[in-house]
Parts: C-alpha cells; structure tokens; sequence
C-alpha cells in the first residue's frame, strides 16, 4: 500500500515565491514561515512539501532550521529541477546534475534521507530513463525513501511508466483545474497504485472568496504579484460559478475556501495546501472533517463545468 496519501504543508512561498529568481528573499519570512509550521505541526499535519529551487534554497533552509529548533519528526518531500541561484543554464534532471542537486539538499534540510524525491517537471534534455534510474540508485542508496513526479502530462508519466513506478504523481488541480479528470492521468495513477496528491488544490485564491467580480486585486495577493497562470479566470463565467459556490458553502456552514479543498479530498489521495500565514490553516484544517455526499460532490463540481 502506498505510504503517501493526506494534506502536506506546501512550502513554496517561504523565502520567495516558488522557484522564481526574481523572487528569492522576498515571500514568506522565516519567523512566519516557523509560525506556519508550527500550527501545521500542532494540528497533526506532519508531512512538508517543498524542493530546491523555492527561494533559491531558501524553503529547504527554513524547514531545517525548524525541524532542529523543534525537534519535529515529518515526512519529507524535496523536488529537483530548477536552479537554486536563479541561473537559467543550471537545470534539468541529468544523472550528474541530481546528485549534485540532493547533496545541496540534504544539507539544507538536515537530513541524511529524503523520503519522497520528485522531478519537479519534465526535462526534454534528459532521456527519462536517465532520470529515474538515477531516482532508483538513490532509493538503494538510501539517500531517499521514494521518488514520484510533478508536473507530468498523461504522455509524460505512460512514458516514464515504461522505465520505473513513481509513489507520487503532484500536478495541479483543482474546481479550476481538472485537465487531470479529462486526459487521464488521474485514472492512470488509480490503474497503477500511484497516489494522486495534487497541488494548487485553491487555485492560487481564487477558490476562497479574495477575488471578486468587478473588484480590484487585493494587494500583495498572487494576482499582484505573479498573475500568469491565474490570468484566465477573470471571466464572468469563472466569478458565476465562485458565487455558486460561495451560496453552497454557506449551505454547509463552512468557508469556500473549506468546501473547494474537501472537494479536491474527494476526489484525490491528498492534497499540499500552501497558506502564506498560519491563520490561512484554518479552512484546511475544517477541510479534513467535512462530508460530503456523493450528490453535494457531483453539484459541486458541476458548478465549474
């Protein structure tokens, strides 16, 4: 049975804002980044996600710091791929690059073992079966506990399957985001025993009620600062269906915010929810003890159709 299923705490905003250079130092800080933690650790979620490049190293350093400050026992996932300087040339999932590339973070992080290393995307550069044997070296080296990927299309994981099978596939997904219902993925992972643990379970905010038809952009939100992927759902069809789900959510007495991760539970092994204070923890601790039934989940859902 596959060890890897629940909520894990996604790290990606501390010291920066995921893996972008122009970033790194800013996004979370390291005290907000220790009171996160802490409330994800008091309220029983022990599993942390986060990988080299987010903050330039900087994520990876803070959860070490913790974990020795704190004493804390967690499950641990580190990703691989891009730079951790910012260098556009330092990239990809070569054999010699990964080792170099763990060595940084183990170090970082404190550990003599990652317990579930992923590509954190697809290197065209690099024959896959390149890439996961050096995953496999490493699981027998005992430097990691398992391997999976992020970010992997239906094509891209068949492929991969052909060489090695990944504990964990981590792509986004969300009410916002469900190209993994329609192109397979998601039933792929069933067929073989992988578990589906999603990122992006919130869709950057949009699912919890921050943005609002006709309203300016709350500052310091994600649509201020990196809008990119986010940029599609200002759309009148999008704030139709988040009001639909806002009535919903007051039906059941909860958050949006609480109602759309429950959802993604729903429908995954688990989900890494990424709050930028501890305070944000609250809708997804309310997430894990909600029920819904089979009709509250297919209405729901069919809001975003």
């Amino acid at each position: 049975m596959n060890a890897f299923k629940g909520i894990a705490l996604g790290c990606g905003n501390f010291g920066g804002v995921g893996s972008a250079p122009e970033f790194f130092g800013q996004g979370i800080s390291e005290e907000d980044a220790f009171a996160i933690m802490d409330r994800a650790y008091d309220n029983g979620i022990r599993w942390f996600d986060t990988a080299d490049g987010y903050g330039g190293g900087r994520s990876e350093t803070y959860i070490g710091r913790w974990r020795a400050d704190r004493g804390a026992e967690i499950t641990l996932t580190t990703k691989v791929f891009h730079s951790t300087v910012g260098n556009p040339d330092d990239t990809g999932l070569s054999a010699s690059r990964i080792r170099r590339q763990i060595e940084g973070s183990l170090s970082r992080l404190g550990v003599d073992r990652i317990d579930l290393y992923l590509a954190h995307e697809p290197d065209p550069r690099t024959p896959i079966e390149e890439t996961l044997a050096t995953f496999e070296r490493l699981s027998q080296e005992g430097l990691i506990g398992a391997w999976g990927l992020s970010n992997y299309d239906h094509a891209g994981l068949s492929e991969a399957l052909r060489f090695g099978f990944p504990s964990v596939v981590q792509n986004s997904y969300s009410l916002l985001e469900r190209d993994d219902e329609t192109n397979g993925v998601i039933g792929l992972c069933r067929t073989n025993g992988i578990s589906y643990i999603p990122f992006g379970p919130l869709s950057g905010g949009w699912l919890t009620g921050k943005y609002r038809r006709g309203e300016a952009f709350p500052d310091g939100s994600r649509m201020t600062q990196r809008p990119g992927p986010y940029e599609r759902l200002v759309d009148d069809k999008v704030f139709d269906a988040l009001e639909a789900l806002e009535a919903e959510a007051e039906k059941h007495g909860v958050d949006m915010a609480t109602l759309a991760f429950a959802w993604v539970l729903d429908q995954a092994d688990g989900a890494v929810c990424g709050p930028s204070r501890a305070s944000h923890l609250d809708p997804i601790l309310a997430a894990r003890d909600l029920a819904l039934a089979p009709a509250d989940i297919e209405r729901i859902g069919s809001f975003f159709s």
